[in-house]
């Protein structure tokens, strides 16, 4: 067996009654599925018939992709579904799902509860391969080196990265919307993993991007607040063949720890300078500045690469705590190599010629990430009123959602009245920030 195993949330409800038909449309729930299942019940039938605690199966589902299958579209590490059931040439979940549930790849691929049953049946046999008995199976702190297992990777430290994520869910507990529209919550409670050998292994600390330093980790020389862990050398080239005159911004289509695992996968052929987590900024590098990095084709040997956790088609990834602790990098990086803060130079990957992808998509914030780029973050932040989240210079109506919800829904001004409420930032306030407010 591989060593592998081894905004302030609260009452800010400062909407008028134009925008509240707007939001009750916005945090509608969708109709269950044609057959009238639906997730939690495919949760709960997985976590029974392959005796996984169901709530480590949704913690697990939920930190792969936020519970969403993307339609069967594969990430960029080649994982499909909720459980992002993995095909790639060092990585084989898929297959292995299909061998122990009987049902084909296809259906595994896009149907999600196929996929959810698959991804129990793949970490139930992880679960015999450590030995685990049906007591061991009933505490879920048992489950910690099968969950490390399951993420993939090569180091124990990546590894025990992707599994103490896991384990923050659970402890935090979970209320979330699934693609869909249907609520799947984990109640939180304290659990002590038994990490077993990962014990020893150091995982990255905790670094924000925001001048923070890693609690516990190799920093990196490039940036400060960076993590170091270098992605393997096929996935880079040393040195530059051209100046460095552009930041590029990309999404992982993939987990913060699956997508470092993947980066350093000799098989992968792809790299970025920087991974920058959801949940709180957490930043690491990959790649040396003065390297090139294979993330933007014809591009690479002039540009520095940003890969924010996260996929192009669900905005619940990209938060606040994302967006400052990258803008952050992104200002430090402009200071540093002499490039421009401007549009022309702080680009979507989308955006590079000779390019065939569409992150980071419609979802990324273009106006407040500059903004937070130019400005540094700190107080006037925005060159209009209290409430201007567009830049224009006018007041917006803006509504936060309280508790488990923690939305921002923002009705932009037309001068003349306001637009439809958008959903400017999901689960915005978990951990306490505080949102920009005005006088109302």
């Amino acid at each position: 067996m591989s060593h592998r195993r081894q905004l302030r949330t609260g009452a800010a409800l400062l909407a008028a009654a134009l925008v509240s038909a707007s939001l009750s449309l916005a945090g509608s729930a969708s109709a269950a599925p044609a057959d009238g299942s639906t997730m939690n019940d495919a949760f709960a039938a997985a976590s029974e018939e392959f005796d996984v605690p169901r709530d480590l199966l949704v913690a697990v589902g939920y930190g792969e992709t936020h519970l969403d299958g993307h339609a069967g579209e594969p990430s960029a590490a080649g994982g499909y579904g909720v459980m992002h059931l993995v095909s790639n040439p060092e990585r084989r979940t898929l297959e292995r799902a299909a061998e122990l549930t009987g049902l084909p790849a296809a259906e595994l691929k896009r149907d999600t509860p196929s996929n959810i049953r698959g991804g129990a049946a793949v970490l139930r046999s992880y679960a015999d391969a450590l030995g685990l008995d049906a007591g061991e199976r009933d505490r879920i702190g048992e489950w910690y080196p099968v969950v490390a297992e399951y993420g993939g990777a090569d180091q124990a430290g990546t590894a025990r990265l992707y599994a103490d994520t896991v384990y923050g869910f659970l402890n935090q507990g979970l209320n979330r919307r699934a693609a869909g529209g249907e609520r799947v919550g984990v109640e939180p409670r304290k659990v002590e993993p038994d990490r077993g050998e990962y014990e020893m292994a150091r995982p990255p600390g905790v670094s924000t991007g925001d001048g923070e330093q890693a609690e516990v980790s190799v920093l990196s020389t490039d940036y400060g607040p960076a993590h170091w862990v270098p992605a393997h050398p096929n996935n880079y080239q040393p040195g530059r063949s051209a100046p460095i005159d552009k930041v590029v911004i990309h999404v992982t289509q993939g987990s913060y720890a699956g997508s470092i695992s993947w980066f350093q996968n000799g098989s992968a052929g792809v790299s970025s300078h920087y991974v920058v987590r959801s949940s709180d900024g957490d930043v690491t590098q990959m790649v040396r500045d003065a390297d090139t990095a294979y993330h933007a084709r014809s591009a690479n040997p002039s540009s520095l690469g940003i890969e924010h956790e996260g996929y192009v088609d669900n905005p619940s990834w990209f938060t606040d705590s994302m967006y400052r602790s990258s803008a952050a990098l992104t200002r430090h990086l402009c200071d540093r190599h002499g490039i421009p803060k401007d549009r022309a130079h702080i680009l979507g990957h989308n955006e590079l010629p000779g390019n065939d992808h569409t992150d980071p998509g419609p979802h990324w914030n273009w106006d407040y990430y500059m903004q937070l780029v130019t400005s540094g973050g700190g107080p006037g932040l925005f060159g209009g009123s209290p409430t201007d989240f567009t830049g224009d210079g006018v007041d917006d109506i803006v509504t936060f959602t309280q508790n488990a919800e923690a939305d921002v829904y923002v009705a932009p001004s037309t001068r003349a009245g306001f637009g439809e409420a958008k959903e400017w930032h999901d689960f915005f306030a978990p951990g306490g920030e505080t949102p920009l407010t005005g006088d109302f």
